[in-house]
């Protein structure tokens, strides 16, 4: 067994030294303000334990780390049907590109880039108002964090909201191709407060458990999805989870994986742990800088890569 919390303080020290640790994401004014010389990591084990170094209990905008909580509602409540609307190729585009959507007729390539997000959520609304489903989703993750404390920020949902013309006309888009069934300004409400969602490296890492184990949250028996789906999130995060990063993340890290662009990314070790990291720099593609490279020396530390030692 390792020594797992003199490995995470020595990950913390080394990469907390380095001089270079990316730029915060300033498009979203509230994220902006987020001081950059912060780090936190967790690391959470099936039965519970938890390690962590750094700041990790200090709470921080998810962002699209919310995506793999959405797309889970969504598979529960539409099962393989969800896939008629969203595909599950990597993009190799930015985030937020539009070029890909045209192409390919309002079907957006992923759940983990925003048009696929925006789809998921018009998925899971089925009608109701954008209260109820933030409400439910936000059940979700106190569910499977077993943390009713975890909230939304406002301020960041309202931020969004103020800068998010570029999704706007994403969710636009794709309603002309007649792929939404609520209204759109419902769909983007609902999705800036997903986004919003402020959470600690302690909460990410123990809302991720049930994808380390099959589908069960092992620390209180229950079980979140079936183990053939919690493979399958699994594999959508390896090859979709970061960006136009994700090759590189997988070659690199070697773990299933979602970044958000308000520095944290959240990791599974299949069958041995979850984690995440968080350290608001992000590099040129919108991943958090000393996240990555926290990762990659603990992959490396403790030879849990998907891909063998």
């Amino acid at each position: 067994m390792h020594d797992m919390q003199a490995i995470l303080d020595d990950i913390a020290t080394k990469v907390t030294a380095l001089p270079d640790r990316g730029k915060v994401a300033t498009y979203i004014p509230q994220l902006a303000c987020v001081d950059p010389d912060q780090f936190g990591m967790t690391v959470a084990l099936p039965d519970g334990t938890v390690y962590s170094s750094g700041d990790a209990q200090t709470l921080f905008s998810i962002q699209s780390i919310s995506k793999v909580f959405t797309l889970t509602i969504a598979l529960g409540k539409l099962g393989d049907a969800l896939w008629r609307r969203v595909g599950r190729e990597p993009s190799g585009d930015p985030f937020n590109s539009i070029v890909q959507l045209e192409m390919e007729h309002g079907k957006p390539r992923n759940p983990f880039i925003n048009a696929g997000a925006i789809a998921v959520v018009d998925a899971i609304m089925m009608g109701h108002q954008p209260k109820e489903t933030i409400a439910e989703i936000l059940q979700f993750v106190r569910f499977i964090a077993d943390d009713n404390s975890i909230c939304m920020d406002d301020r960041v949902a309202k931020s969004e909201l103020l800068t998010g013309d570029r999704n706007a006309s994403l969710a636009h888009f794709m309603a002309s191709f007649g792929h939404f069934k609520n209204p759109v300004d419902f769909v983007l409400g609902t999705y800036f407060h997903q986004c919003s969602i402020a959470m600690s490296c302690e909460q990410l890492a123990r809302a991720a458990l049930f994808l380390v184990s099959d589908g069960l949250n092992t620390s209180n028996g229950t079980r979140v999805v079936s183990a053939q789906r919690a493979r399958r999130i699994n594999s959508l995060m390896m090859m979709c989870g970061h960006y136009d990063g994700s090759g590189e993340f997988a070659f690199r890290v070697g773990l299933p994986g979602k970044s958000g662009v308000g520095g944290g990314i959240m990791a599974v070790a299949p069958g041995k742990a979850s984690i995440a990291v968080w350290s608001p720099g992000l590099d040129h593609v919108g991943n958090s800088k000393l996240g990555t490279i926290a990762l990659e020396m603990l992959a490396e530390r403790t030879g849990w890569s998907v891909f063998g030692h």
